[in-house]
């Protein structure tokens, strides 16, 4: 049994397998909000960070993908990295050669792979990907439209409605406060 939570083998799963980073970021992101005092949160900001960069990378929106891997940087340290299964030194040096070609006026988008060094945590994510038949380290599908641009194209009803809701129990608190 994996001391890792499930969220994060998903997120790896997702980043390595689907090349999903939008899913990445959402299943990470509701593991990260649902466990607030988990001591290893501003190393799953980071990880959220790495994989919205990277959709923005993919997308072409240069600006946004440095911002967000700056922060990741910031935000995962050598000692959190570790105790995710991540070779914090390899990742590090990957990401800051990242952020000098995302600099480059000839940036070409290619896939980045987080290196593990935890040989279980691999080998979890592998057999997952296998039994799901997936590919570890599969590159990006640029023929789906959905996967490169699912922020525009996915269901929003659901947050919409939330929204909506958070706003008139808003309004009707400051009625009552009035």
């Amino acid at each position: 049994m994996s001391h890792y939570p499930q969220a994060f083998i998903d997120y790896l799963i997702h980043f390595h397998a689907e090349r999903d980073f939008f899913e990445c970021h959402e299943v990470l992101e509701e593991y990260w909000k649902e466990h607030p005092d988990d001591p290893l949160n501003k190393a799953y900001v980071g990880c959220i960070q790495v994989a919205v960069s990277m959709y923005h990378q993919r997308r072409g929106n240069l600006a946004g993908a440095v911002k967000l891997l700056r922060n990741a940087l910031g935000n995962l340290t050598d000692e959190d990295m570790h105790r995710l299964g991540i070779e914090a030194a390899a990742f590090r040096e990957r990401l800051q050669e990242r952020l000098r070609e995302l600099n480059k006026p000839d940036f070409q988008y290619r896939d980045l792979n987080i290196p593990l060094a935890d040989p279980d945590l691999l080998s979890l994510c592998r057999e997952r990907c296998a039994a799901t038949n997936l590919t570890w380290q599969c590159p990006s599908n640029f023929d789906d439209t959905y996967l490169i641009n699912k922020h525009t194209l996915r269901d929003r009803s659901g947050v919409i409605a939330e929204r909506e809701r958070s706003r008139h129990a808003k309004t009707a608190a400051r009625k009552v406060r009035e």
